[in-house]
This record gives structure tokens, C-alpha cells and sequence, in this order.
């Protein structure tokens, strides 16, 4: 197959795309990104991560993970083991959607580990924008 450039105005967003050789634009694929990388992270514990009810990740502090989707309504969810966190999104076609997980201790935190020797920590996903 072959592809070509068109310099040419056409519609919206479309400006200078990859047309196949039957001029139809190629598009990037739609990404979803989830990083867990934010200073305000405990840096512990292992988070699960399940994108439209199907395990993706296994995310420590520090790791990302990327997967290509179809464009539409998706359901992102973040689990702790203990804890989970789910959210729901649109990704557009050609677009990369990025999240970041944060897996963080709550007020109290220090009181209740020193008083039982465990205390919980909760996560967060959070949309990140360009």
C-alpha cells in the first residue's frame, strides 16, 4: 500500500496527513498512558491496573504503561489491593489519553501504622493534560 502527504486544507485536525492510496487519512492510533511517577506517591506497594475489565498492568513507583485502544467510552480502574479507584473516559481517534496513579497515604497514616502496625493507602488517578 502506499501512502502520500498532502499540504492541502480538508477538514479539521486533518491538515498535512498521511492519505492511503485511496486518499482516506491515516490517523494515529488512540493511546491510553498511565504513569505512576508523582513525588506524593509512598513508592510502595504494587498497583493493578484494568482497562475495560481486563488486567493491563501491574504498575511499581516509578513504571508506566501504554496500550493502543479503539477510539470511544472506556472504563480505567486502579486497585491497591486493598483500595481501588475507577474512572471513566473518551478517548478521540489519534489521540493519546494519559492518567497518572498515585498510590498515597492519607492524614493519620503514621498514627494508625505506629498504633496497629498497618494503615491503608488509597489511590488516585488523576487525567493529565498537555
Amino acid at each position: 500500500m502506499s501512502t502520500i502527504t498532502t499540504d492541502t486544507a480538508g477538514p479539521p485536525g486533518l491538515e498535512n496527513a498521511t492519505l492511503d492510496e485511496d486518499g482516506w487519512p491515516i490517523l494515529r492510533p488512540t493511546m491510553v498512558t498511565i504513569e505512576r511517577t508523582s513525588p506524593e506517591d509512598v513508592r510502595d506497594r504494587q498497583v493493578i491496573i484494568s482497562l475495560d475489565g481486563e488486567r493491563i498492568a501491574t504498575l511499581l513507583y516509578g513504571q508506566s504503561c501504554s496500550r493502543e485502544i479503539a477510539p470511544g467510552r472506556h472504563r480505567l480502574r486502579a486497585n491497591n489491593t486493598l483500595v481501588w479507584k475507577t474512572v471513566e473516559f473518551d478517548a478521540e481517534p489519534g489521540v493519546e489519553v494519559r492518567f497518572r496513579c498515585v498510590n498515597w497515604a492519607p492524614s493519620g497514616f503514621y498514627l494508625l501504622l505506629g498504633l496497629f502496625g498497618v494503615a491503608p493507602l488509597l489511590v488516585r488517578l488523576e487525567r493529565v493534560t498537555s
